[in-house]
C-alpha cells in the first residue's frame, strides 16, 4: 500500500472529476454558518509539482487540467469557475506548474470556524504534507492508516463533515473493506457526508464496490460516473467513478448540470457523465440511469 505515488497521476481526469465532486460538497456545506469537518483519509502530499519526474513521465495531468487550465473566466458555472480559481492560486505565472490536491483545496475553501483532519501513511507523502500545512491552526495531519485512524477519529466535536476516501485499490481486497470501513465510521458519525473515489477499469472491479455498497444498509448513496474514452484492452483507466453516501439536498442536480460540460471538454465527442441513485431513501435502485 505504500508504493503508490500519486505524483505520477495528479491532474489527471480522476482528479478533475474528484475534485469537482468535492466542490460541490463543499458549497453545500458552506451555505450554513455553522463549521464542519473536513476528513482526507488519503491525504498525499497536498500539492504537486506538474514539472516533476514522476508527473512528466507519465503527463497524465495534459488529459485533464491541462485541457481545462484557464477556462474558469469564461465558464458561469460556478463550481468549475471555483474549482479553476483554487488551482490558478498555485500557478500565479500563469503556467499551470503545480496542482492541489484535495488538501489544498480543502485548505482554500475552509473558513475560519471550519477543521480539517489528514491522514497519510505513506512517509514522503506524510513529510509534505505536514511541510505544507503547518501554519494552518485549522488542520491536523496524522500518521495513521485510514482503516485505523478513520473510525478513531470520528465523530470530531464538530458535527457536521465530510469525509473523502480515495485510495490507490493496490490491494483487490480494498473495493470491499473500503466499503466495510464506512459502515464503521458512519455507526460512529452517522450525519457525515463520505464520499468515496473509484476507478474505472476494463477489469471492472468497481462493481464489488458498489454492489456492497448496494448491500450496506446505508439509506442514501449517489453514484457519479466521468468515462473519457472507450475501453479498451490495454487495461488503462477509461474513466472515475464517486460514491457519496448522505449527499447534501440537491446534489444531483448540481452534478448533473456541471459534469457533462466537463465531460465534453476533456474528450470532446465522445466524453459523457453518468449518475444514478444506487439507493436511496433505504431503497436499492441499481438500474435507474438518473437521479429523481
Amino acid at each position: 500500500m505504500l508504493s503508490y505515488q500519486h505524483e505520477y497521476h495528479a491532474g489527471n481526469f480522476a482528479d478533475v472529476h474528484k475534485h469537482l465532486c468535492l466542490r460541490v460538497l463543499f458549497e453545500s456545506l458552506l451555505k450554513k454558518e455553522k463549521p464542519f469537518c473536513y476528513v482526507d483519509c488519503h491525504a498525499g502530499a497536498g500539492i504537486h509539482d506538474l514539472a516533476s519526474a514522476q508527473a512528466q513521465t507519465t503527463a497524465e495531468f495534459a488529459g485533464g487540467i491541462g485541457k481545462l487550465w484557464r477556462r474558469f473566466e469564461a465558464t458561469d458555472l460556478h463550481s468549475l469557475s471555483a474549482y479553476l480559481a483554487g488551482v490558478a492560486s498555485l500557478n500565479n505565472s500563469g503556467v499551470l506548474r503545480h496542482y492541489p490536491g484535495s488538501p489544498e483545496l480543502a485548505r482554500q475553501w475552509l473558513r475560519p470556524q471550519d477543521r480539517a483532519l489528514l491522514l497519510e501513511l505513506h512517509p514522503q507523502a506524510q513529510q509534505a504534507l505536514k511541510k505544507n500545512f503547518r501554519s494552518d491552526t485549522r488542520i491536523s495531519v496524522h500518521n495513521r492508516d485510514c482503516y485505523e485512524g478513520l473510525v478513531a477519529l470520528v465523530p470530531p466535536p464538530i458535527r457536521r463533515g465530510l469525509v473523502l476516501l480515495d485510495p490507490s485499490y493496490e490491494l483487490k481486497n480494498e473495493y470491499r473493506d473500503l466499503v466495510a470501513l464506512v459502515v464503521a465510521a458512519h455507526k460512529r458519525w452517522g450525519n457525515a457526508i463520505y464520499a468515496i473515489w473509484y476507478p474505472l477499469l476494463p477489469a471492472a472491479r468497481h462493481n464489488e464496490l458498489v454492489k456492497a455498497l448496494a448491500n450496506s444498509g446505508l439509506h442514501n448513496i449517489l453514484l457519479s460516473e466521468l468515462l473519457v474514452k472507450e475501453i479498451d484492452e490495454s487495461g488503462g483507466m477509461y474513466g472515475s467513478g464517486m460514491a457519496i453516501v448522505n449527499p447534501p439536498w440537491q446534489t444531483d442536480s448540481a452534478l448533473q448540470t456541471l459534469l457533462p460540460v466537463v465531460a465534453n471538454l476533456l474528450a470532446p465527442g465522445r466524453g459523457a457523465a453518468q449518475l444514478r441513485w444506487l439507493v436511496q431513501d433505504g431503497v436499492a435502485n441499481p438500474t435507474a440511469k438518473n437521479p429523481g
